[in-house]
């Protein structure tokens, strides 16, 4: 039985390897070069807010009440405006990123805090109870 996980193993153990040399290799490139680092991260930051913001405006049409596809919708518009404006304004983004992810969080945990409250008689609201606390404890720590 051991034996037929063999070569499973010998393949992740690989692809582990070849991952980690990667990000050795990353590392060392952003301890070189801070701002280039900075700039690349925001970008990918930015891109993955407008990701988001489209998987939430799909989800937004995955079922539930009329008011859980309003919050959704909001928390869209919330992750797209926040996306586009680090994406627009790299440089300033770099600067103010941890200002404006903090800002981002506590409204995106205003607005699960609202869904909550209004979907608390629908399946599901104890998630979005438990996504608000979280996002506000973040938002309070950043």
């Amino acid at each position: 039985m051991a034996q037929s996980f063999l070569p499973d193993v010998r393949r992740v153990t690989g692809w582990s390897i070849a991952l980690s040399v990667l990000m050795i290799i990353a590392g060392i490139l952003a301890i070189a070069s801070p701002f280039v680092a900075g700039v690349f991260v925001t970008r990918v930051v930015g891109w993955l807010l407008l990701f988001s913001a489209v998987l939430h405006f799909v989800y937004a049409f995955r079922g539930g009440g009329v008011t859980a596809v309003v919050w959704e919708i909001l928390l869209a518009v919330v992750y797209a405006f926040v996306g586009f404006y680090i994406l627009a304004n790299t440089a300033v983004g770099l600067a103010t990123l941890t200002l404006v992810i903090g800002f981002y969080l506590f409204v995106e945990a205003i607005l699960e805090f609202a869904a909550s409250y209004m979907t608390r008689h629908e399946k599901g609201s104890g998630g979005h109870l438990f996504d608000a606390i979280i996002t506000l404890l973040l938002a309070i720590i950043i």
